[in-house]
């Protein structure tokens, strides 16, 4: 394996990271924003790491466009569907997450349930 080999490499393995991150906080927050907000940025940002990956490691500059061309597809639909979804819990009258008094923060002790 060459030194490029080697940086595509690690760009899709961080990108990766990000992507488990986000499923992580889609299974750990408590109400339906604050997940969209967790899978948004962390999958936008393990998109962005996957496609430089694998842009770096391209043969030609056709592969690099349509690489960059399916990442803003992406992008683009994934905030229209995150948005569509917040609307629709608006609508639904779901309120977001507040910490009650009394509870412990997510730095001092977890996560509340799912109330």
């Amino acid at each position: 394996m060459n030194a490029s080999e080697w940086v595509g490499g690690v760009l899709i393995v961080l990108g990766a990271m990000f992507f488990c991150a986000g499923t992580i906080g889609l299974l750990r927050f408590p109400d339906v924003y604050t997940r969209l907000h967790a899978l948004t940025k962390a999958d936008n940002m393990g998109l962005a790491l996957i496609i430089f990956g694998l842009a770096w490691q391209a043969e030609s500059w056709w592969d690099v466009a349509k690489l960059i061309l399916t990442w803003g597809l992406v992008m683009l639909s994934g905030t229209t569907c995150c948005h569509i979804v917040a609307q629709v819990a608006l609508r639904a009258d779901i309120e977001p997450w507040r910490q009650r008094s009394g509870e412990p923060s997510a730095g001092h002790g977890g996560m509340p349930d799912d109330r």
